[in-house]
């Protein structure tokens, strides 16, 4: 398991998102933090449908209005703070979340590498 520095949580929109990669190489672990008020989370940036990446542009994951996790290919909306799907193709599935803190202002998530 290998920790990663994100960023400072003040430089994190509230609500907002940003991404991070652990792992060099062809297949480093891709995944995102989520700042909601003062909580963070984090998951790995993999829709639950097909597997492929939630977003199409940089730190782009939240709906509109910022109030959930959306899959930018079909939709599928996730809750924040569980990364429970509500809404779209895969109700009822989670993303997977990633281990994250906050240290001295700077937010941490740990994973490994996928197999």
């Amino acid at each position: 398991m290998t920790e990663v520095a994100v960023g400072a949580l003040a430089e994190i929109d509230d609500p907002g998102c940003r991404e991070f990669s652990i792992g060099d190489g062809d297949w480093p672990l891709r995944g995102f933090v989520v700042r909601l008020d003062e909580e963070i989370y984090a998951y790995e940036n993999i829709c639950m449908h097909v597997g492929h990446r939630l977003n199409w542009q940089p730190d782009r994951f939240l709906t509109r209005d910022k109030s959930a996790i959306i899959c930018a290919s079909h939709g599928a909306m996730y809750k924040i703070e569980s990364g429970l799907c509500f809404a779209g193709p895969c109700p009822g599935k989670k993303l997977r979340s990633l281990e994250v803190r906050v240290r001295n202002g700077e937010v941490y998530v740990t994973g490994g590498q996928p197999q």
